[in-house]
C-alpha cells in the first residue's frame, strides 16, 4: 500500500480543518485507525454499492456480550483493511462494560511496518 493521505475525518465528528484552514488530511496511523473505526461502526448494506463492507458492532450493544464472536468479526474485517499486517496477526481483546463493550488492538500498520494501538469503547 502506498502512503496514501484521506480527509481527517474521525467517525461521529466533522472534518477537520488545518492550520492554513484547508481541509486536514490523515495518513499512515490515523488514516488507518480511522478506516478500521469507520468499518467497523458500519452495518452491512448501509453502503448501497458496497453491501458486504461493515461490521455492525453497534448492533451489539443492549445485547449479552458474545465477546468471543465481537473478537471474530473485529479480526476478520480488519484483515479486509489494506493498511492492516496479516502478520503479526491483530491481538483483539474485547471486554464487557457497563452499557457496552470495549476493544483495545495491537496491530501493525502497512507499508511501514510500524506498531498501533486502536483502542474504541461503544455504549449506549
Amino acid at each position: 500500500m502506498p502512503n496514501l493521505n484521506d480527509l481527517n475525518h474521525w467517525w461521529g465528528n466533522d472534518l477537520q480543518v488545518s492550520a492554513t484552514g484547508d481541509l486536514d488530511l490523515s495518513s499512515l496511523t490515523d488514516r488507518s485507525q480511522q478506516r478500521i473505526l469507520r468499518r467497523l461502526l458500519t452495518n452491512p448494506g448501509d453502503y448501497l454499492t458496497h453491501v458486504e463492507y461493515g461490521a455492525g458492532l453497534p448492533a451489539y450493544i443492549g445485547e449479552p456480550a458474545p465477546l468471543a464472536q465481537i473478537a471474530g468479526v473485529v479480526r476478520g474485517q480488519m484483515m479486509l483493511e489494506d493498511s492492516v499486517l496479516a502478520t503479526p496477526e491483530p491481538q483483539v481483546n474485547v471486554t464487557a462494560i457497563a452499557n457496552g463493550i470495549s476493544a483495545v488492538i495491537p496491530y501493525s500498520v502497512a507499508p511501514a511496518k510500524t506498531p498501533a494501538v486502536l483502542s474504541f469503547s461503544l455504549t449506549v
